[in-house]
Formats: structure tokens, sequence, C-alpha cells
């Protein structure tokens, strides 16, 4: 911002400011050639034909004739200086011996008056561009030569003292300008060198006003353009000073009649080039001399003599060429000030661009660190784009020049260092992460929590989650009949394939107890479907079941079974234990019931049982109702189910089982014991190794024989664990 600000300078961000400037000139030039414009090139023809340079007066006398008389040119201007007296045609000698040994000679005298206007090459120059729209060219230098001022400068556009904004602009200490004959006799005058010319030596710009000894002069593209329109008054168009250096006011733009010329504080524009070298006629100067250029090239143009020579030092280095005639600068100039395409920088830009900047600031701060990397690093290529088709924008349609570097460097630079510092601490975070939970959770967990915006801690705090406790049948018969190495290779492979189906299913280990696991879901990260994930994953174990006991069977081990018991509900979540040992676990009756209910699976002879809550949290199942329970330790009754699988995976025959079970169920807690018995008896010949209908076969038996009281509520009280 300082940079953009003008408050400090970068050289680096400036080069590249540079750098993008001119490839956004070359990507929008015209590439056309504007006919309006002549060059006359003393080029290295016309030096090979005419002689090394500087020509005789009397030449250039007789080109100006040609152009005006022969080839109707509309207005002429020398991209060259004519500072010093042409003394080629021995005028002074003359007048020497006319003075010594020949004075007394009548002859010689009579002959050297009659010979003298033709011999006077300053004078037959002076006459030609007398009363024809002629502008000559000169020099000003920020530095005092040793002979400050050679020649005469053109009359002034205004005093500089009356001008707040003249501090602002270039500053002249010496000149080179023409002779007086010269520049009395032409129609104005203007200075053609740079002294704007950027730190690569690149002519990107160029001032059209210089302040020498308290007088504003005029760059000779603005002279030629006044001279074109009859040299009207220079209006000035300032504004609010910058609170800086006592200036009241700077420079805007210039009006000329009905044309708006848009330039800086110092009266710079940038040159409004249109492409490479030839974007204008060239006619070579000597074919003007023999009259052997085309005349329509030349008819009713706006001429300027320049050279292209190597020889003669007018070669410039340009945005769109680095070998550039300097004379073709100019044209560019006066094209752009005719067809009004000068590209400004109005006073407001700057707001725009400290602005661009600011809100890029913001969007580093903010936004970037909340967002994932492939989001963020989306945003910032649609920012950068954005950024850069709004440059375009203001350059092509508005012909503003806004920065590009100092925008697109701050927001690589911040969305660089956002990355990085995302990176150091997305790895801090993980390792963080690894190390408090790394042990209960799945490696996959641990990435997605070290990737999500949410908090988390070991401290205790309240959450609704589901557990899962899931046993060994019978284990302890088992153990008995096994090697200690053996029977811990038995618990390795029956616990390593449920853990890992937990894991998959985004389940955290809370402990091994044994042959027994007991996971939960809903915690450390926050989990809005742990219940659905958690029979999922019950399910999913009792599938691996099946691997397992193929597994045991061909290694002679006895079979196994598993029960498992799920429950949701409010449970309390943390690091929990004593200063000597600790661990990151669950506790409440939420908790407790799920064990209860693990343990009912052997009593109604299935291997998954689930609550009544989890049902609830989890409806995309189906269910088997098994009983309406009290467990030991708890008043309340509970409905307690069998999850059969996804909804959508269950046949119609299954349903139709499920219907009559409910028939039967509501039968048994209306009383209704004859049409209880009825269906629970063709459940049981139907199916024969199911557990349950025997349950309710038996006491329906004993209810027939001993009623209930009347308060009974149906449900059957357990009295272990």
């Amino acid at each position: 911002m300082a940079h953009t600000a003008h408050w400090l300078h970068i050289p680096t961000l400036q080069r590249m400011e540079n750098i993008l400037y001119d490839l956004r000139l070359r990507t929008t030039v015209l590439n056309s050639v504007d006919p309006r414009i002549v060059i006359i090139d003393i080029d290295e023809e016309s030096l090979a034909k005419e002689g090394r340079w500087p020509w005789r007066r009397d030449k250039l006398a007789y080109l100006v004739d040609m152009l005006f008389d022969y080839y109707n040119v509309k207005l002429l201007g020398f991209d060259v200086v004519f500072s010093e007296p042409d003394t080629s045609a021995g005028v002074e000698l003359l007048e020497k011996m006319a003075s010594g040994p020949l004075q007394k000679n009548a002859d010689f005298l009579s002959t050297l008056e009659t010979m003298r206007p033709q011999l006077s090459y300053d004078d037959m120059f002076a006459k030609s561009i007398e009363n024809r729209p002629v502008v000559l060219g000169y020099f000003a230098s920020h530095i005092t030569e040793k002979t400050p001022e050679v020649g005469i400068l053109p009359a002034s556009l205004a005093a500089a003292d009356g001008l707040p904004f003249s501090p602002l602009l270039f500053n002249g200490q010496s000149y080179a300008a023409n002779l007086p004959k010269l520049q009395t006799a032409a129609m104005a005058g203007g200075f053609f060198n740079n002294p704007n010319v950027d730190e690569d030596g690149v002519y990107r710009r160029l001032p059209l006003l210089i302040n020498y000894n308290h007088q504003l002069y005029e760059a000779l593209s603005l002279a030629l353009f006044r001279a074109l329109l009859g040299m009207p008054e220079v209006k000035f168009i300032t504004g609010e000073g910058y609170g800086k250096n006592n200036i009241d006011s700077h420079l805007e733009g210039l009006d000329i009649e009905s044309f708006h010329i848009p330039v800086d504080q110092s009266s710079t524009l940038l040159v409004p080039y249109r492409g490479r070298q030839g974007s204008f006629p060239y006619i070579s100067a000597t074919d003007v001399l023999n009259g052997v250029a085309d005349v329509e090239k030349l008819k009713d143009k706006i001429v300027i003599v320049g050279t292209s020579a190597a020889g003669l030092l007018d070669l410039r280095v340009t945005p769109v060429q680095n070998v550039y005639a300097g004379v073709e600068v100019h044209a560019n100039i006066l094209s752009g000030l005719l067809d009004q395409t000068i590209k400004s920088r109005p006073s407001y830009i700057l707001a725009v661009e400290l602005g661009e900047l600011l809100w890029v600031c913001l969007l580093a701060i903010f936004v970037f660190p909340r967002l994932p990397v492939f989001l963020s690093a989306l945003i910032f290529g649609v920012l950068l784009i954005a950024g850069i088709a709004f440059n375009f924008y203001c350059w092509a349609m508005w012909n503003i020049d806004t920065v590009l570097a100092s925008p697109i460097t701050l927001l690589t630079l911040l969305y660089g260092i956002q990355i990085f510092f995302g990176f150091f601490f997305e790895s801090r975070k993980k390792k963080q992460m690894g190390n408090m939970f790394g042990q209960y959770i799945p490696p996959e967990l641990v990435e997605q929590m070290s990737q999500s915006d949410e908090e988390f801690s070991l401290k205790g705090e309240s959450r609704e989650m589901t557990v899962l406790f899931s046993d060994v049948r019978g284990f302890t018969t088992i153990s008995e009949g096994m090697e200690p190495q053996e029977l811990c290779e038995l618990i390795n492979d029956i616990l390593t394939p449920v853990t890992r189906v937990i894991h998959e299913h985004k389940g955290t280990i809370d402990k091994y107890i044994g042959d027994a696991i007991m996971a939960f879901w809903g915690a450390p990260m926050h989990n809005p479907q742990h219940a659905t994930y958690a029979v999922r994953a019950g399910l999913a174990i009792l599938q691996a079941l099946t691997t397992i006991q193929k597994d045991f069977k061909a290694k002679g081990w006895p079979e196994v079974d598993i029960g498992i018991g799920l429950n949701t509900g409010k449970m309390s979540v943390g690091n929990m234990g004593s200063q000597f040992r600790i661990a990151y676990t669950i506790m409440g009756d939420a908790v407790n019931l799920g064990s209860r209910l693990e343990g009912l699976t052997k009593q109604y002879g299935v291997k998954m049982i689930v609550s009544e809550s989890t049902l609830m949290a989890a409806p995309e199942f189906t269910y088997r109702e098994l009983d309406k329970v009290r467990v030991k330790g708890k008043h309340k009754p509970i409905t307690i189910y069998e999850p059969l699988g996804v909804t959508e995976d269950i046949s119609a025959g299954q349903l139709q089982i499920l219907d009559l079970l409910n028939q039967g169920l509501h039968s048994y807690r209306q009383q209704q014991w004859v049409a209880a018995q009825i269906v629970f008896e063709q459940l049981a010949e139907q199916y024969p190794h199911d557990k349950l209908y025997p349950i309710y076969l038996d006491r329906i038996a004993y209810y027939l024989e001993s009623p209930p009281e009347s308060d009974w509520d149906g449900a059957f009280t357990h009295t272990s664990k």
C-alpha cells in the first residue's frame, strides 16, 4: 500500500509494474497505420544521396518549399534543432575579404551585395518557413550545461508564478534551441526530449509541459496539436492538493478547445503507442527533395521531419519495440491527442487502488484461513483472474491506467503466507490430534478433524452420542481349553476386524475389556448421524463375524459368537481417570444401558439389540421389536429392537413376518392371551430356531395361570446384567 500511495518506492515492484504495463500495452495496441501523420525520414538512404547531416539550410529550405508548394502538406514539424548558424556558404570569409584586401574592389563589393541573399542559407531557411504552419523542436535539459542558453525559446504558454501546480512540473536548467531568426519565423516550437524516462530507460510517458525560468513551455507534440487547431489557448484543469510540499492543487488535465488531455501532476501523459515502428507512413527525405514521393500520401497531411538513421542517435527503447525512432513517439502522441485515446490516471484512482489492496488484505486475513485448501486456491485463482480482467477492462474501455503488480503481488504474497502457515498449523494440528486421539480413533478421522474448524478438547462435556458394546459369547468356556499364546492370538483375530469395522464407520474406540469392545460415536468430532453410523457398524460387525467363524474353523478353533448392544442418549465424554492413569472415555446412565442391552442379546437369542432412542435417531433401518423391559437398576421400561438391515433391502416376506409379530405383541400387551398365543405359535412353527417366540409362549402360559396385576404395563423386568 505504501508503494501504491507513493510513500515508499520499491524498485522491484516498480519493475514488475512496468513489465505488466508493457505486456498490457502490447496486447491492446491497434497495430494499424495512421495515414494522417507522415514522417519525413532522414534515413540511411537520404544520408547516402544527400550527404552527411547536418544538411545545408538551403537544402532544408528547398525541402520546406517542396512540402508546402508541391505536396501541399497541412502542417510541418521538425524533430531536430537548428541551434548553430550555417556557415557552409563561406559568407564570413567573403565579408572578411571585403573588409580586408578587397575593400577597395568595387566589383567584388557589388557582387557580394548581390549574392548575399543567396549565400545566407539561414535566411533562406527562415524565409521558407515564414508565414507557414511550421513548428520547430528544441532540447531542454535538467542539468546546467556549460552554455546554458543556446538560441531562443519559443513563446511560453503562461507564467509559472501564478500557477500553484508549477513546482510539480519538470524544471529545466538549460536548453539548446533554434537560431532566433528561425524560431521567430516559425509558427511555434516545442521541446522534443523526454526528461521523464523510466528507470529502465523505456519511453512510456512524456511530459507535455516544463517549467523554465518561471515560464511554462510545451512539448513538440502539443505544439503541433495546437498549431493544427490554430494555436488556441491552453486551459489548465487542476484538483485539490496532496497535502504535501505546500502544493494547494495539482494538475489533472489540459483543455484545448473541445479536446481534453489527461495528464498527471507533472503534466506527464502515457504515450498512446499504436504498435511497432511503422504505425505511420515513412517517406525518405531524399524522395521529397527529388520530387519522386507519392503526392497523395502527403497532400493535406501532418508531416514531422525526423530520423531513423542509427548514426544520428534518435533511436529509443519503447514498450512495443527495443529500437524505435524517436520521431514516431511524437507522432503517436499527436495521433492519440487527435483521437482522444490518451490513457489517464484520474485523481480518484488512487483511492480505488488502495481500496482494492485493503480488500485483498481483508480477504487474506478473514476469509482464506477459514476455507479448505482447495476452496481457498479456487477463490485465489478467481480473484487473480478478476483483478487482471478488471484492470484490462479499465484500460480498454475507460482508458484508465491502474496498478496491476501491487494487487497481484499482495494477493499472491498473502495467499502464499496463508498456505505456508496453514500447512504449518495444520501439521501441528494433525500432530496434536494424533497425540490426543490417535489411540482412540482411525487416522482418517484424525485427518478430518485436522481439516475441520471445530475446536476439539479432552475436557469433559455432555453430548448426545451413541455407544456400542460388543462381547464374545461364552469366552470363559473357550479360554479354559486354550494355551495362553493361542488365546492371545484368538482374541487379536476377533478384536482386529471388529476394530477395523468401527474405524471404517468413524467410531471411536473407548476401551478393550478382555474379549469385549466399547466404542462410541459423536465425539471427539461432532457427528449428527452418530446413531446411523453406529447401527451400520453393528451390522457390519455381524457380517465380519461370518468371516471370523470360517477362519476359526480352518484353524481348528472353537466357534465364536458375538453380542452387540447399542444405545443413544446424553453421555459425559472427556479425559477421565486419576493422576496416575487417564483415558478419553464416556460415562452416564445411557452408557450403562448400552451395556445392559448387550447382555440381553443372549436371553433373546439375537446378536444385536438397540434401544428405542437409537431407533428414533436412525430411522433408515428396519427393526424387529423384541420386548418392553426393565433392565437391572432401572424402573422406567424401555422398548428394545433388533436391527434387520437398511429398509430398502428388506423383503416383502420379512415385512409380513414383522406385521404378524406386531399383532402378537399388541394382543400380548392387551392381555388377549389366546390371540397372542395363536400368533406366537404360528411364528414358532415357521421359525423353530428363533428363541424370541418360545419366550413369549412361556410367558403367556404363565399369565394364563397367574394373570398380572391390573396396573401391568406389558414390560418384563430383568434382574440380571
